[in-house]
């Protein structure tokens, strides 16, 4: 697919060249000067995710619950059958992505915070719908959710990322810990992992862990204030599953934080990227089975200061290809195939650059991962978090 020529918020730049030594690629020296300049389209109340149509429209999706249809102009149509979300702080309506289907029954993928019956409480959810565009109007229809994480609970990091396989057969779903932490170590809940499902949501054939169940109940707590603190937090309630706990069959790999970046680059491997605490950030090659290590060991500490121990110290553990300390709160992740810049260009012989919005420090950067070296450069450029900017 060609990259559309304007973008949207700020992107960072990775090369996904052969995987090398970990690189700390926080403490870098910022550039002043981006290779394009940023032209204002349209504003947004909290834009999260936009998925480009065959056409040049755009679905844009705003966390508060809100679907548009936008065009490059900046017109914006308000698409109607959205489903309710709960939204609050780092949960709302997340993702939109088109069906590998999409050009023959307009079939489209929503991800988002579904509430749950107690106040304050929520689950990632997975739908599909059909997209229907007329004259004026624009809605969603025969929407269906196809998987959720049925232990509804407190708290944000939902992750919420959608990638299809190379064969389009696939969809891997991203799930963050929920700030709960432990939960990312539990084969038995879906938190902190990344699943790889069919097209309708059911436990893909060839996952680590096909055909297993998991344990048909397990307890919830509500987010701690530390990785040390969750440990020995209180159970608020115990989750029973309705059916067979389908959490192992589902799981491609476990041990994650915030993972809001991934995506397939041209060679087919896969890449997540996901936040850190006070520190450590980090792009992870994707590998079935692996441990990423959360919330065990991260190249950080704790918001308030308590250690986390060093990956470094659990060689058993897949550990982060990059990582930033201090933070850039990096968010989606795609790999870079316009015309615009030749250079950035990703080919299955030479992977090229990825692009990732900076969601926390509003930045633009391009690494480029030198094999021989394992050094980098990069560019940023601030930018505003409720536009949509063209870039030429």
């Amino acid at each position: 697919m060609q990259f559309p020529k304007f973008g949207f918020i700020p992107w960072l730049l990775l090369g996904a060249a052969p995987v090398v030594a970990q690189i700390n690629a926080g403490a870098l020296p910022a550039t002043a000067s981006p290779p394009f300049k940023l032209t204002k389209v349209a504003q947004f109340n909290l834009p999260w995710r936009m998925a480009f149509l065959p056409d040049g429209r755009m679905l844009i999706t705003e966390k508060i619950g809100k679907l548009f249809l936008a065009t490059q102009t900046g017109q914006k149509l308000e698409v109607a059958g959205v489903p309710p979300v709960f939204y609050e702080s780092q949960n709302g309506l997340l993702g939109v992505y088109l069906a590998p289907s999409y050009a023959s029954d307009g079939a489209i993928y929503l991800t988002y915070s579904e509430p749950g019956q107690e106040r304050g409480t929520s689950a990632l959810a997975l739908a599909r719908a059909t997209l229907k565009i007329g004259t004026d109007t624009a809605s969603l229809e025969n929407l269906k959710v196809i998987w959720h994480d049925p232990i509804k609970g407190k708290g944000g990091q939902v992750g919420a990322a959608v990638a299809f396989s190379p064969d389009q057969k696939f969809l891997f779903l991203t799930a963050g810990d929920r700030q709960r932490f432990t939960p990312a170590q539990d084969p038995n809940q879906p938190a902190g992992k990344i699943l790889r499902l069919t097209l309708d949501g059911k436990p893909a054939p060839g996952n680590p862990m096909e055909g297993k169940t998991g344990a048909p109940s397990v307890p919830v707590i509500d987010p701690a204030r530390d990785t040390e603190a969750a440990k020995t937090a209180p159970v608020v309630r115990t989750h029973v599953f309705d059916g067979p706990n389908l959490t192992p069959s589902e799981t491609w790999t476990s041990g994650h934080r915030t993972p809001y970046g991934l995506a397939f680059a041209p060679d087919g491997r896969l890449w997540e990227l996901e936040h850190g605490p006070r520190g450590g950030d980090e792009l992870n090659l994707i590998e079935p089975g692996k441990n990423y290590g959360w919330p065990l060991v991260s190249y950080a500490v704790n918001y308030d200061g308590v250690p986390i121990a060093s990956p470094d110290t659990r060689p058993d553990l897949a550990k982060p290809v990059i990582y930033w300390t201090p933070v850039l709160a990096p968010g989606n992740l795609m790999f870079y195939s316009g015309a615009m810049f030749p250079k950035w260009k990703a080919r299955r012989s030479r992977p090229g650059s990825s692009a990732v919005p900076c969601t926390g420090s509003r930045c633009m950067a391009r690494p480029r991962h030198r094999p021989s070296t394992g050094r980098l450069a990069s560019v940023f450029a601030p930018l505003s978090r409720r536009r949509m900017a063209r870039c030429g």
